[in-house]
């Protein structure tokens, strides 16, 4: 396991920022590769309400990679706050557009109650996911409860083992581009951070770098939160 504050978060320095959001994530990712050896098939991203934007960014671009999991995921910064049904340029963590593009079991958890982020975002999410794993509807969890539920666990302890059984990312490309090549004629700004609501002790986090192994593969779970940190 691996932890951070986001730039501008915490005590780290820095401007909080949608780009230097993505460029946290992605030097979390390279410090696990280059100096610890792990690679994208033992890893799972973890990403938790605003969280969501870099999880989703990162595992867009990482084909390789063993599973995610989203934790009251939004699908826009701006569909966050308006029910909107197109995406503008000047909207931020585009989930909604990224998501069809990440080639790893997804498994979504969302409140029917959440109060910050509907529950209607983590539903279309899985709904776009391209390898959906049984969802976790926690009926009346709200934004910031989820880990108290008894299922919440059950169901996260299910996934990871499941994932540790089945084949790998890379695997199933291999077989995708197989059954491809047997079947030829069947087709398949930067701006300010988007914040969502924060507990006021966020201030008094201190930086948290840390690795950690989850049982099993000896893969690394990377989790990026709405404050700004990795757990």
């Amino acid at each position: 396991m691996i932890r951070y504050d986001y730039s501008g978060y915490g005590q780290s320095s820095g401007k909080p920022s949608e780009h230097n959001t993505y460029a946290d994530i992605e030097a979390a990712f390279k410090c696990l590769e280059e100096n610890y050896g792990t690679k994208q098939e033992d890893l799972i991203l973890y990403g938790q309400s605003v969280g969501s934007g870099p999880t989703l960014d990162l595992a867009s671009r990482l084909p390789r990679l063993r599973a995610v999991v989203l934790h009251s995921p939004i699908l826009s910064g701006v569909r966050v706050m308006y029910a909107v049904k197109r995406t503008y340029w000047f909207d931020i963590y585009k989930n909604i557009d990224k998501i069809p593009q990440v080639n790893c079991p997804v498994l979504v958890i969302h409140g029917t109650a959440d109060e910050v982020v509907d529950f209607s975002h983590g539903k279309q999410l899985w709904e776009l996911c391209k390898h959906k794993y049984e969802p976790l509807w926690v009926k009346g969890g709200t934004h910031c409860n989820l880990e108290l539920y008894p299922e919440y666990i059950r169901h996260l302890k299910k996934f990871i083992s499941t994932v540790e059984r089945g084949p790998s990312s890379s695997r199933r490309i291999s077989t995708r581009k197989s059954t491809e090549q047997l079947e030829p004629s069947r087709k398949s700004t930067d701006s300010s951070l988007f914040e969502l609501p924060r507990r006021s002790t966020d201030w008094r986090e201190k930086p948290r770098h840390s690795t950690d192994r989850w049982r099993g593969r000896g893969g690394v779970l990377i989790v990026s939160r709405n404050r700004g940190s990795l757990w």
